[in-house]
């Protein structure tokens, strides 16, 4: 009985992350899509040299 329980929970939570994983390559899809790779990559950019202080 608590096998199954188990076996239960598991099955749960690979199709939780199967959908998180999912959703997830969507988003970058749309994103390249939508040109938006040099936008996001020169905010961690200018993100990345204020940190550090360069900037």
């Amino acid at each position: 009985m608590k096998r199954q329980q188990t076996e239960s929970a598991t099955l749960k939570i690979r199709l939780l992350r199967l959908a998180i994983l999912a959703l997830a390559i969507v988003g970058i899809i749309i994103g390249v899509k939508r040109q938006e790779v040099r936008t996001v990559f020169s905010k961690a950019i200018r993100i990345c040299l204020e940190c550090i202080g360069l900037g």
